[in-house]
């Protein structure tokens, strides 16, 4: 309380706090306090009784995401623990049966509107989840390479480059269209 407010009183930008992981117990109620937005990762609760939160209960000042540069991405993640996969397919996605081995693009879709249909302020995703909406323009590799930083390897950090050139991605209508669609009808197109 001594150094923030003077940091936040030197902007008008607004102030969007990390706070994942081991933190502090004042922490949140002194972002509260400062308006400081908060950081949601679905898979990364701040309850310790969940092993999941839900986008839908996020609070407006938060922003909302599928993981960080520090976290591995959807696919990443959909690979890593098949037990946690299908607790996560059930629990959270509310589907049936065995989950796909693979995060196969409607499972991305899924979890994509999930975070789009939150009532966070902010929805802010990694470009390799936007990209896993689509079977073609999606990295055809180990999902494994789409992730940016290993915090505990210091020799793996800010590796990932995008597969493809903007000018491709631009090219491609159908993913582009597809894209621009679940973002209006989530409510946060722009008009």
């Amino acid at each position: 309380m001594k150094k923030l407010p003077a940091l936040l009183d030197s902007t008008r930008m607004l102030a969007c706090g990390e706070d994942l992981g081991m933190i502090p117990a004042c922490v949140p109620e002194t972002m509260k306090e400062l308006n400081i937005a908060s950081l949601e990762i679905q898979r990364m609760p701040k309850s310790p009784e969940k092993t999941f939160d839900d986008p839908a209960t996020y609070p407006y000042l938060s922003v909302c995401a599928t993981g960080t540069h520090d976290t591995s991405t959807i696919r990443g993640w959909w690979e890593e623990d098949r037990a946690v996969t299908e607790q996560f397919f059930h629990e959270a996605l509310h589907c049936e049966g065995n989950a796909p081995w693979f995060c196969e693009p409607w499972v991305c879709e899924m979890i994509i509107r999930q975070h789009l249909a939150s009532p966070s302020m902010l929805c802010i995703l990694p470009l390799q989840d936007w990209m896993s909406l689509d079977g073609e323009v999606r990295y055809q590799g180990d999902p494994a390479d789409e992730r940016i930083n290993i915090p505990a390897n210091p020799r793996h950090y800010w590796r990932w480059r995008m597969h493809i050139t903007l000018e491709e991605l631009l090219s491609r209508n159908t993913f582009n269209v597809h894209l621009k669609d679940i973002i209006t009808e989530s409510g946060r197109g722009i008009s």
